[in-house]
């Protein structure tokens, strides 16, 4: 059972953090944050007996005493993030180490008319009212814990806005690097990212973990889409195998606004996504496209919920993992469609190759229909090696082991061929030849 004084921990420090920030903290903001903490105070952290979180336990997070990075971050060097984190050294970024906002590292100079990249703590000093209006409507702190535990303690993170008509030409790249050196330290980064009507991005959330001792980042993202949009969202996260991460992704799309997220998670010793989409709109579409690999004793949870409000809305999800070791992977997918979402055209796949008889799966696709005109369909597998394939790939002259690489990498190119950032897809070609490459 996690005791209760691993909760009792953050609230403390909440109190002593808001005695010192008080008197430059705007009314709004610390009204956010003190409702984000009572949620959390009244939540707590989730357990085994909560069916979302019936295959992962956070007990492993809840018991560790972590604490902020304050002050300046840690010293990095660009070698030490630009080629791990796969972004393209040319484009337009923000950095953030341990939460903390690295403008040496970032580079801003190059965006078109109309599209706006800064740090969410300068977002909140200037006071913008778009801050005001979207920070917390979106991601609910009420329902989800780690939500809330991101908005009691809201302080920094990214901010891209468009407006209607705007158009991104180069991928935008938001960077957070933790440091397992020292201290474990949390971090607690927020993004908002707002699109106008007619507008068009790519955003790639980078996550990169350094050294090796423990550490806990705890992200979420509020995306909202507006009329007509098209957003390509890209989450890849690689921390260090010692360190814990929870994220939430939340969009929110207005009529005929079309999200593409891809979501590749690399590694981590406890990993927990949460991506919830609602199609607000009619004739909003959405296409969830994700990648998990584990080893050893990793854990890789991936929650997903999309919602059909609307009607003529579509969703399209395929996730695929790959597991070795003792490591345990969790799909929990759901998709419902409102009684007023007519026509809604919707189908969920979760496929699952083990590479090892220790290495176990738990994997829950669902749908929740309450309209009567619907084409939905889900469906999950999980399996070893195809024998036939492999036999196959031998008798054309591979090694045992070359066959199995082969067949590894070509399960999770399915989903890595479907990036449309060309450098961010050839780094993670790359990146699974050298990880197949050592079995």
């Amino acid at each position: 059972m996690i005791a209760t004084e691993s909760t009792e921990q953050y609230l403390a420090a909440y109190k002593q953090a808001r005695s010192h920030a008080a008197k430059r903290v705007p009314a709004w903001l610390s009204e956010l944050r003190d409702a984000g903490l009572a949620s959390f105070a009244a939540l707590g952290f989730p357990t085994l007996k909560n069916e979302d979180w019936k295959y992962t336990s956070v007990e492993p997070i809840a018991a560790q005493n972590f604490a902020r990075a304050n002050g300046e971050a840690p010293r990095v060097r660009a070698s030490d993030f630009v080629a791990p984190s796969m972004i393209d050294p040319a484009a337009p970024r923000l950095v953030f180490v341990n939460g903390i906002y690295t403008p040496e590292w970032s580079q801003t100079g190059t965006l078109e008319q109309g599209v706006v990249v800064t740090s969410l703590g300068d977002f909140i000093k200037a006071e913008e009212p778009t801050a005001v209006a979207s920070l917390g409507r979106y991601a609910s702190a009420q329902s989800q814990p780690f939500v809330a535990l991101n908005t009691a303690f809201l302080e920094d993170g990214a901010v891209v806005s468009l407006g209607a008509g705007c158009r991104a030409a180069r991928p935008i790249y938001l960077v957070f690097v933790s440091t397992g050196a020292g201290p474990p330290v949390v971090s607690y980064p927020r993004m908002l990212i707002l699109l106008g009507a007619g507008s068009e991005a790519k955003i790639v959330e980078s996550y990169l973990g350094l050294g090796g001792g423990r550490y806990f980042c705890n992200a979420v993202t509020e995306l909202v889409g507006g009329p007509d949009c098209v957003i390509e969202h890209y989450r890849l996260q690689q921390d260090s195998d010692a360190g814990f991460h929870v994220s939430a992704l939340v969009a929110n799309l207005e009529r005929g606004s079309q999200l593409t997220a891809h979501a590749v998670s690399l590694s981590g010793a406890l990993v927990r996504n949460n991506v919830r989409v609602t199609l607000n709109g009619e004739g909003a579409g959405c296409v969830l496209n994700g990648l998990y690999l584990a080893d050893g004793n990793q854990h890789i949870d991936n929650f997903t919920e999309i919602e059909h409000v609307k009607p003529r809305a579509s969703s399209l999800e395929l996730y695929k993992g790959i597991l070795g070791g003792r490591a345990h992977a969790v799909f929990n997918g759901k998709i419902v469609v409102h009684k007023d979402a007519q026509k809604t055209n919707a189908r969920q796949t979760n496929k699952n190759l083990l590479l090892s008889a220790d290495a176990v799966v738990n994997t829950k696709p669902q749908l929740e229909i309450y309209a009567d005109d619907v084409k939905c369909s889900h469906g999950s597998t999980i399996g070893q090696m195809d024998g036939d394939a492999l036999f196959y790939l031998r008798s054309r002259g591979l090694g045992v082991d070359e066959a199995k690489n082969l067949l590894s990498f070509a399960f999770a190119s399915d989903v890595v061929g479907r990036l449309n950032i060309e450098c961010l897809r050839a780094r993670l070609d790359d990146y699974l030849v050298a990880r197949f490459g050592r079995r």
